[in-house]
């Protein structure tokens, strides 16, 4: 039995992003374990006095199409607090990611003619065009759940008219891909 195309795009994509996961969890592992009690930590202690700016920088990150990963940022809540607080600051940072996305929407729905939007969507956006007229919004659900680019993909489909209600409904699976991450991060705290 063979795969439908877009499924395979999908399982493609979402794998990359496993992989990603786990270089991120094993890197992550690797540093407590082998440096000295307390040193992996010193070096992330300013940021972790600057909630703030984090947020700043994630908010900036994922406006501008995800350049550092939510996976870092995840881990950077870990040292924050108990479960429940982590829970809390990961909720932000996948409302953040969805507000992004949001902004994006906007983005393409009304500067779509501009200039600026026409030149990034040529050198930067030309394949996932090609995806979303192959795909529709299956594209979204993929940038949801996956490494792709969630901010750019969300400008494609508001320059493409979508409808906002549908657009609405399949970014929230976004959420989906924050929990699964987050989840995956926490257990790998205490390995």
């Amino acid at each position: 039995m063979r795969i439908p195309e877009r499924y395979q795009f999908f399982l493609r994509n979402l794998i990359q992003g496993l992989l990603w996961l786990g270089a991120i969890v094993g890197a992550f592992i690797l540093l407590q374990r082998f440096t000295p009690e307390g040193h992996f930590d010193e070096y992330l202690q300013p940021l972790y006095d600057k909630p703030m700016l984090m947020y700043l920088i994630y908010t900036l990150s994922e406006i501008f199409f995800g350049i550092i990963p939510p996976e870092l940022f995840m881990i950077w809540a870990l040292k924050m607090g108990s479960l429940i607080v982590y829970i809390e600051i990961v909720l932000f940072l996948a409302l953040i990611s969805y507000g992004a996305g949001l902004v994006g929407y906007f983005f393409g729905r009304f500067l779509s003619t501009t200039i600026l939007f026409r030149y990034a969507r040529r050198r930067y956006f030309d394949k996932y065009q090609r995806y979303l007229h192959k795909y529709g919004f299956f594209l979204l659900i993929v940038a949801s759940l996956t490494p792709l680019p969630f901010s750019a993909i969300c400008m494609l489909v508001g320059s493409a008219k979508y409808p906002f209600q549908r657009f609405l409904l399949f970014t929230l699976f976004r959420f989906v891909r924050f929990a699964a991450y987050s989840f995956v991060i926490w257990q790998s705290n205490g390995l």
